[in-house]
């Protein structure tokens, strides 16, 4: 499954911010949003980057 922000499509490996997470843990981005990202939903693949996030008016739940 692909791992990708719901609004705008883009994948933990390009967000900056998932990348610095990423390296401090020593783990993936896309595995850093996987276990970090509050609005991870497991059954779809799909987060809220934080920028969408708050673009979007900041909905409780997952993406």
């Amino acid at each position: 499954m692909e791992v990708k922000c719901k609004v705008c499509k883009r994948k933990p490996d390009e967000i900056y911010e998932y990348i610095i997470s990423a390296r401090g843990e020593r783990i993936s981005p896309q595995e850093y949003v996987i276990r970090q990202e509050g609005t991870y939903n497991m059954l779809t693949g799909k987060f809220y980057c934080t920028k969408c996030y708050i673009k979007i008016g900041l909905p409780l739940g997952v993406a």
